[in-house]
């Protein structure tokens, strides 16, 4: 396999889907970097609402869960991702306040201003970050919050081979000035921006990878397209290891002007 001519948008989604279910977090994150980002969010309550937008299984919105009150519902366009966020809720006693439902971040069923806090680990890119901070905007209260992390350049110029492989997956990555004065203009107050630190990648997101993929591999013996998927994800952890002072994940605190 040609790794260099190869798109993860080649890929079946169901595909994807299957593989990342097997992991606890479906993108680089920690309980530590969750909890550092919620420390700059104020005033929720017990009636406060808050939606998880692309939550996945809910790693980190049962951590938001347990040290947070309010109500939160996560939204994810995969049924068997929210199918196991619902069992993680009842296997920690959070379903009376977490409700994970199927559906699509470019469709919400949200009321103008019913939110409090809109929250998106790894997962604004799959409508666009400006996209996604204009039209979730009217969902928040006036002084609601929003938190996202998203995939940033930390330098203006990179090697051609690294921006070639991320201008194809999301070619709107972009520098970490750039995202603050897109939320900026998006009509939000720029509250907090830090980088995820490399544990992020490589302990809690590609290390764990590495069982899936031998278990991943191990189920469907033969089938070209895993052995071609689990050959891009190895890739892209072989891109990271060489080229993590260029790029990473930041997270993104603004509030509702």
């Amino acid at each position: 396999m040609n790794n260099d001519n190869t798109s993860i948008h080649e890929f079946d989604f169901k595909l994807i889907c299957e593989y990342f279910a097997s992991l606890e977090r479906q993108g680089p994150g920690s309980p530590e970097v969750t909890l550092k980002a919620l420390s700059f969010i104020n005033d929720i309550t017990d009636e406060s609402h808050i939606a998880d937008i692309g939550c996945g299984t809910g790693g980190q919105t049962m951590i938001l869960a347990q040290n947070m009150p309010g109500y939160i519902t996560g939204i994810d366009l995969f049924p068997a991702f929210i199918d196991l966020f619902n069992s993680n809720a009842v296997r920690l006693n959070l379903q009376n306040r977490v409700k994970g439902v199927v559906g699509s971040m470019d469709n919400l069923s949200f009321q103008n201003e019913e939110l409090d806090l809109i929250w998106s680990e790894g997962a604004i890119y799959n409508i666009g970050f400006e996209r996604g901070l204009n039209e979730w905007r009217k969902f928040l209260k006036k002084g609601g919050y929003i938190a996202v992390s998203e995939a940033s350049w930390f330098t203006g110029k990179r090697p051609a081979e690294i921006d070639e492989f991320w201008m194809d997956a999301y070619p709107e990555m972009d520098t970490i000035p750039n995202k603050i004065a897109q939320m900026q203009k998006a009509g939000y107050i720029p509250v907090a921006t830090f980088i995820l630190p490399e544990s992020c990648w490589t302990e809690h997101f590609y290390t764990l990878q590495i069982t899936a993929q031998e278990a991943f591999l191990k189920k469907y013996p033969g089938n070209k397209a895993v052995e071609e998927f689990v050959a891009y994800q190895r890739h892209e952890t072989e891109l990271y290891y060489k080229y993590k002072e260029f790029y990473g994940y930041v997270f993104y605190i603004g509030k509702k002007v």
